[in-house]
């Protein structure tokens, strides 16, 4: 089951749909659903977790906690939307397809899919591309 929390006022506007497009992502991948936990929460509040958690003293957009049980996905997923909203600036996107790519990134990571070498970057940017694109 895929949830949605909120730590500040942003608010999806289509939880639905965006939780079948995760489903469906998840199927796609040969995974199971299990319980994912998507949390939207300021900088402040991510840079704890990523402080307190991972000793980074660093602004992100996304930490993910995994829980996996073999095939089937279960975790929890912080996001920063204040974050997501910058990013999508940087990079000139629109906020809803960058925000849409780092919730599809967490997925992805509890895939098995890194990120950490240029080639792992490389397949991690294709994989979100074709299930962007499945939106």
């Amino acid at each position: 089951m895929i949830s949605f929390n909120y730590e500040t006022d942003f608010k999806l506007e289509n939880e639905s749909q965006i939780s079948s497009w995760i489903s469906d992502t998840i199927k796609k991948e040969a995974f199971k659903e299990g319980d994912i936990n998507y949390i939207f929460c300021d900088d402040a509040y991510l840079h704890k977790l990523n402080m307190d958690f991972l000793q980074h003293d660093t602004l992100t957009d996304i930490i993910s906690f995994d829980y996996c049980v073999g095939k089937e996905l279960h975790g929890d997923i912080y996001i920063s939307t204040e974050r997501v909203t910058e990013n999508a600036k940087e990079f000139e996107v629109d906020v809803s397809e960058e925000l849409a790519r780092v919730m599809i990134h967490g997925i992805l990571h509890y895939c098995g899919y890194k990120d950490k070498t240029a080639l792992e970057l490389k397949t991690m940017r294709a994989k979100e591309n074709e299930h962007l694109s499945a939106r």
